[in-house]
Formats: C-alpha cells, sequence, structure tokens
C-alpha cells in the first residue's frame, strides 16, 4: 500500500518531544515510497527499533529505510561516525540477511567519532556534579572537536599521515583531560584508536561520497528523498532544555544543513510525537507523572531507552513543547504514535500552558528555571478504555480517541497526519 503521507519529493521526520517519540517506525513506514534515506545529524547516542513481522531491529546509525530493498541509506556531513560501532551494526544486520551491499553511503564530510571521545564523556559525566545524563558515547567531545576546528573528518583518511597526526593530537589532548578529571586512560585505548582509523579507511574506500551532491541529483531526477534526525526538538542544542541538549541541531533546520542541500529542497517537515510524553537523562519533565503512574505507563509502553536500556521518564502530553516544535520546524503534519498504550486510561490530560510564580506561560520558556518550577495547566478528557489496536482507519477508532487526536492538532497547530497504535508496520492510519 502506498504511504500517502509521503509527498512531496523531499521530507524531514523529526521528534518533536525529548526523543524516542517512534522516529524509527515512522521513517520506516515512509521509507516504502521513498527512494533514498539520509540520517542528518547525531551518532550512535540514538536508537531506533522497527519491527518487521516478528523480527525487532534496533539501528543506531545506519537508517532504518536499510529494512527496504533497493533503498539508498546515507549518513550525512552532520552526523558523528563512530566507525567502529558502525561496522559491528552494518554486519550484524547483514548477517540477518538483509542486503545492505551498495545501499548505504557515508559523507567523507562527516566527523569521525574516535575511540577516546567515548572515554572522555564517561569520565567527565562521572566527574560531574551536576550530570547532564548523557548515553556516554562520545558525541558531545566530537561535536566539541568539530566546533573547535580539530576533528578528524573521513576525507582526512585519503591521506593516512594526516589522519594519523590528527587522531594523535586527539588522545593527547583526551588524555591531558582525562588527568585533570583524575580518570584514568584504558590501556587498549591507543590500539583502539588505530583500529578506529583502519576502519575508516575501509570506510571511505567502500562508502565514501558527496552526500549533498547524491540527494541533489535525486531531487533532479524526481526521486523521493526522505531525511531523518535522532533525539527530538526538546533536545536541540539551540531550541532545547539547554544545558539537558545535545550537541547538534535536531530540529529541521539542521536537516538541509546536515546533509549538504539548500533549504529550499525541503518541501514537507512531519513532526512525531507520543500520545503522552517520555525523558531519558536528566532534566526538567514538567507534565511528569507520580511514581506509581509513572512505573504504570512505563510498562504499558515499554519506555526503556533503545541505546542505553534506561528507564524513560513519563508524562502527560505537553502542548505546549510540541507548540514549539511546530513553530521551530515548520512542521506541515503530525505523526501521533503509541496511542494503543493508552487504551486502557479511564482520563487523559494535556498540558495547555504552565504557571510559574504565578505568572501563566502560553508558550515553552529558554529559562531552565522556569522549566523546574513549572506547574502544568492541564485540560482533561475522558479515556475511551477499548482496544484502538486493530484499527486502520480513523474511523474505526473510538470517539473519544478521535477528540483525543483532534486536540492534539488543534493546540499544535498541525494537522494529524498518521496515527500508529502498535508496533508492526501494518499497525499505521494514514489520513488524509
Amino acid at each position: 500500500m502506498s504511504n500517502r503521507s509521503l509527498e512531496g519529493r523531499c521530507t524531514v521526520v523529526v521528534g518533536c518531544q525529548w526523543g524516542d517519540e517512534g522516529k524509527g517506525k515512522i521513517v520506516d513506514v515512509l521509507a516504502e515510497d521513498a527512494d533514498v534515506i539520509a540520517r542528518y545529524q547525531g551518532g550512535a547516542n540514538a536508537g531506533h527499533t522497527v519491527h518487521v513481522g516478528d523480527d525487532e531491529f534496533v539501528l543506531h546509525q545506519i537508517p532504518s529505510g536499510i529494512l527496504h530493498p533497493g533503498t539508498r541509506c546515507l549518513l550525512g556531513n552532520g552526523v558523528v561516525l563512530d566507525v567502529l560501532q558502525f561496522f559491528e551494526e552494518y554486519d550484524a544486520v547483514r548477517a540477518r540477511g538483509v542486503d545492505v551491499e551498495g545501499r548505504v553511503g557515508v559523507s567523507t564530510r562527516a566527523h569521525l567519532l574516535m575511540p577516546y571521545h567515548r572515554v572522555l564523556d564517561q569520565a567527565r559525566e562521572g566527574a560531574a556534579t551536576d550530570k547532564i545524563g548523557t548515553t556516554g558515547r562520545g558525541i558531545g567531545p566530537a561535536y566539541e572537536d568539530k566546533a573547535g576546528r580539530r576533528g578528524l573528518r573521513l576525507a582526512d583518511l585519503s591521506d593516512r599521515p594526516r589522519a594519523e597526526r590528527l587522531a594523535e593530537e586527539g588522545l593527547r589532548r583526551a588524555r591531558a583531560r582525562l588527568d585533570d578529571l583524575r580518570a584514568d586512560a584504558p590501556s587498549a585505548l591507543e590500539a583502539d584508536t588505530r583500529r578506529a582509523l583502519d576502519a575508516a579507511e575501509r570506510l571511505l574506500g567502500a562508502m565514501g561520497t558527496e552526500v549533498g551532491l547524491e540527494i541533489t541529483a535525486a531531487l533532479d531526477a524526481g526521486r523521493r528523498v526522505l531525511l531523518e534526525g535522532a533525539q527530538g526538538t526538546a533536545l536541540d542544542l539551540d531550541h532545547g532544555t539547554y544545558p539537558y541538549v545535545t550537541s547538534s541541531n535536531t530540529t529541521a533546520g539542521g536537516a538541509a544543513i546536515g546533509v549538504g542541500i539548500g533549504p529550499t529542497r525541503v518541501e514537507r517537515v512531519l513532526g512525531v510525537v507520543k500520545a503522552y510524553t517520555t525523558r531519558v537523562g536528566n532534566g526538567p519533565l514538567p507534565t511528569a507523572f507520580d511514581e506509581a503512574m509513572d512505573e504504570r505507563m512505563r510498562e504499558l509502553g515499554g519506555e526503556f531507552g533503545a541505546t542505553t536500556g534506561r528507564p524513560r521518564r513519563c508524562g502527560w502530553f505537553d502542548a505546549v513543547l510540541v507548540r514549539l516544535a511546530a513553530r521551530v520546524n515548520g512542521l506541515t503534519g503530525l505523526a501521533v504514535t503509541k496511542l494503543d498504550v493508552l487504551d486502557t486510561l479511564p482520563e487523559l490530560r494535556i498540558a495547555t500552558a504552565y504557571e510559574v510564580g504565578g505568572e501563566r506561560l502560553e508558550e515553552f520558556p529558554a529559562d531552565i528555571g522556569h522549566l523546574e518550577r513549572a506547574a502544568p495547566v492541564y485540560e482533561t478528557l475522558p479515556g475511551w478504555r477499548r482496544s484502538t489496536a486493530g484499527s486502520r482507519r480513523l474511523e474505526d477508532l473510538p470517539r473519544e480517541a478521535r477528540a483525543y487526536l483532534d486536540r492534539i492538532e488543534g493546540l499544535a497547530g498541525a494537522p494529524v497526519r498518521m496515527v500508529s497504535v502498535g508496533t508492526r508496520r501494518d499497525q499505521i492510519i494514514h489520513r488524509d
């Protein structure tokens, strides 16, 4: 069945909460109509879980479109690539019978995440008194080297001595910082760095490409391109809950930069939201449940991180945050996931505003202190208390479920185009 939600030649799929919204499934469903899928930022700190029949695939760096035969899958220049982990994932997917030969390309402009970045990330987070809650995968230190103009790019492997010099300098800086943190460098760190350089050299020869040129050529030829990001709007370096954010621009504006095309080539932006709210890591979550409800929702929704296995904090749907996401991403539509997780609840709440110190806030504040003190202003809606898992049309949903979706649409200011009611590919509702 053709996916009517993939209209226009270039679509961005972006998370509109704190990540883990179910982007992997939405991208997987839309990939049926896509010719090219490209990842535009982040690294191995992201995890997309996709169910194909009874099989589950957890993909960290390779776009989930790899599960659709014939689709070209690209990693853009905005990604920081953990090349050792990449080949582990690549080989594991191939071992499970997925044809990957000639289907994956990596931007030669992408920066490499080296083993010393991971070690430094873990040591720094361990020593911090006010922890961010990072995954410890080295993302922050890799982006710091990139912004500091001292990073190592895939293209540098065309000159192995230059690449080795850059890696040695990076290793030396990391050791000095570890000394400051009174942390020991693993004995295998130097050997792991050499292994990463060898793997990067292999990657350059086998999969290195100019991603921007590929995507531009595909669009010029009338082919359909899907751009996918990692994490979500509230973790964006500029627009998220700073400093409890990731180290890149997760929002749709980062898509064009992260793959090397002009912003006018993007025609549609589909924002993915859960029917409730979750967050992994530290930082404010204004609509958080109490402990008992948090535990209940975590079990109902299987809310554990795909990358780390950490339990996610859960809360009611936060329309204040999603309004921000609609604005900064320029959403043309919404995909609502995990509606079925709410099937047993007698009533539901949606936060429509915050109160901070007696002041009502309709928009998501920049001040982290305001967010930490924010008291949500809720609307209460009736639950439907019957299964939605078999629904395939909007008309199949209970009246209360449709009213809930209508309210989300009205508060977000963007039309609901897709609704997910289960983990399988066929458990999706497309709305014209």
